[in-house]
């Protein structure tokens, strides 16, 4: 389930992602909280666009509850576009923190929510040379400043106060995923 999210959103192949979903599935970003459905949309949107994210997993553990489940999952997102007029990569380390919950006999993601951890950007041209507004980046987190830079470069609006290595949020979401657990053992 968990690989199979990243094929098949990176690949386009909407029809495919949309059964990987529980009917009531929640997905956050830095770009984007809301019903699947919507995210869905959303990324056929910018997909049409010409934008492209692309998602590099790594191990997973996963803890099972019942007809409830969390999965941890290390990922790399990778992000190309232009910052100032120098075509940029962003690639943020973090994890994949999902809910699961078993719909109609299969699980299905209740809710997506990514720990950001680091990042950093990089001129697609080593010869380019890149300023960034110091002030600018800094108002953003930590684990994902370069990314939200770039996103809100080419129009997105970033949310603040996503997950990080280890804030208040980050351990706000370990108790929501706990209780995920407990509610149905």
């Amino acid at each position: 389930m968990v690989q199979r999210w990243a094929i098949h959103r990176d690949a386009g192949d909407w029809e495919r992602f949309r059964e990987l979903w529980h009917p009531n599935g929640w997905m956050s970003a830095t770009w984007f909280d809301g019903p699947f459905e919507e995210f869905i949309r959303a990324s056929q949107r910018a997909f049409a666009a010409g934008v492209r994210i692309l998602h590099f997993l790594g191990g997973t553990a996963v803890e099972v509850g019942g007809g409830h489940a969390i999965a941890q999952t290390k990922m790399t997102i990778t992000q190309r576009g232009p910052v100032h007029g120098v075509e940029v990569d962003v690639v943020c380390t973090g994890r994949f923190y999902d809910f699961f919950a078993r719909h109609e006999g299969e699980w299905r993601i209740a809710h997506r929510q990514p720990i950001y951890e680091r990042d950093r950007m990089d001129p697609v041209d080593p010869a380019a040379t890149l300023s960034l507004d110091a002030d600018r980046l800094a108002g953003f987190p930590e684990g994902y400043r370069h990314l939200a830079y770039l996103q809100e470069a080419n129009g997105s609006t970033v949310r603040q106060g996503l997950p990080g290595l280890n804030d208040e949020a980050v351990r706000r979401l370990y108790r929501e995923g706990r209780a995920w657990l407990l509610e149905a053992a």
